[in-house]
């Protein structure tokens, strides 16, 4: 009976080696499968392009180009005295390094207008008598007037004057002339210095340009991953209709995002606006145009949606640390203040904050809407030609 059970027993036991041989550990299959791995990521640029490039430019820009310190504050002055002793005044804020003076003005209106345009976040008026004042031994007053649109510059500024017109007036108490240089900071447009009204009007284009670009993005390449693109080719749609059809869908519902974030933004959060709404949407149109433009591009460069997805995130780091949403651009090197310069966010960011706080107008803002106009004829014409030749 025993002889007759053997050749049953044999292949079973045969069978249960194999099995406990492939449950070992092997160095050589793990090899393998870490080999066909490592081929994938560098047949795959834009996979290799994320995991060694996006932290290495994180670490210039949180290390280098940010600067949480206020500095060189863009600042116009209105020096009516005109004297030695004005410009020993004048000096003495240029010398904190905190001010830089861009432009001397010679009326209140050019003072006022280059606070509204954003030209300069703090403007200096000397009266014409500060030096008679002085001489008579009476206390005089110095007006310096801070953008509030920007809470960290308005602090620092305020704080930074009064300790100049402490100084100035204990340099006059040490020299037996007990005279007051009376510095008084006005803070405009945001008197209260709230965190809401600095925010939330740079967070609505943040946010405008994360939907337009991810979505135009995945649009054209979810046709690619479903097959569905060769089906439009069939049909009589010719190239740059296919592009205006799949973008102006795109354009309405960001529209539509952005008026909607700005009616949160004034019911919710309590942040008036002092300009025209219109000029908003005006200026915003430019620049969804780019931002369309610029998923149309990504969508030509990739042909998955995780890789659209990873390529329009790796957007939004630059346009949130180097645009001044949340940090100063005064503050940075001057290399990466011109770099901030190419990217529409910071000019929309800063049109939005001149509309919504300062009540700017087309007048201030016509600069801003040149360049958003630029880059967006500039911007939608090298993403169609590149979307058209993909097609071809």
């Amino acid at each position: 009976m025993c002889s007759s059970l053997y050749p049953v027993l044999k292949p079973t036991v045969r069978k249960n080696e194999e099995i406990i041989m492939t449950a070992a550990f092997s160095l050589q299959r793990t090899a393998s499968v870490a080999r066909k791995e490592a081929l994938h990521i560098l047949r795959d640029p834009a996979t290799l392009f994320f995991a060694l490039f996006i932290p290495i430019l994180e670490l210039f820009m949180l290390g280098y180009a940010i600067d949480t310190n206020v500095r060189n504050v863009r600042t116009v002055v209105l020096d009516q005295a005109q004297t030695q002793e004005s410009r020993q005044l004048i000096e003495s804020f240029v010398n904190t390094d905190d001010f830089r003076i861009v432009r001397y003005v010679w009326n209140d209106e050019e003072l006022e207008h280059a606070i509204v345009a954003g030209e300069a976040l703090v403007a200096i008026k000397i009266p014409e008598n500060y030096s008679r004042q002085l001489e008579a031994g009476q206390p005089t007053q110095i007006l310096v007037m801070v953008d509030g649109s920007q809470s960290s510059v308005a602090g620092e500024a305020v704080n930074v004057s009064n300790a100049i017109g402490l100084r100035e007036s204990l340099k006059r108490v040490q020299s037996n002339q007990p005279l007051l240089v009376d510095v008084r900071p006005r803070v405009l447009f945001n008197p209260d210095t709230r965190s809401a009204n600095f925010f939330v009007p740079g967070l609505m284009v943040v946010m405008c340009q994360m939907m337009a670009v991810m979505l135009t993005a995945n649009a054209i390449v979810r046709e690619k991953e479903n097959g569905t693109m060769e089906q439009l080719f069939m049909t009589p749609v010719r190239a740059t209709e296919l592009t205006l059809g799949k973008l102006v869908p795109y354009l309405v519902l960001t529209f539509a995002e952005f008026c909607g974030l700005a009616l949160l933004m004034r019911v919710v959060f309590q942040v008036p606006i002092h300009g025209h709404f219109i000029t908003l949407l005006g200026l915003a149109l430019p620049f969804i145009f780019t931002m369309l433009g610029l998923g149309l591009w990504i969508s030509t460069r990739v042909s998955t949606r995780e890789a659209a997805g990873q390529m329009a995130m790796g957007t939004m780091m630059p346009s949130i640390f180097l645009s001044g949403y949340v940090f100063p651009l005064d503050s940075m090197p001057r290399f990466f203040y011109w770099v901030a310069q190419v990217f529409p966010t910071t000019w929309l960011i800063d049109a939005a904050r001149g509309v919504i706080l300062r009540g700017a107008g087309w007048n201030e803002l016509r600069t801003h809407a040149i360049v958003l106009w630029s880059m967006a004829i500039v911007v939608l014409f090298f993403s169609v030609v590149s979307f058209r030749k993909r097609l071809g």
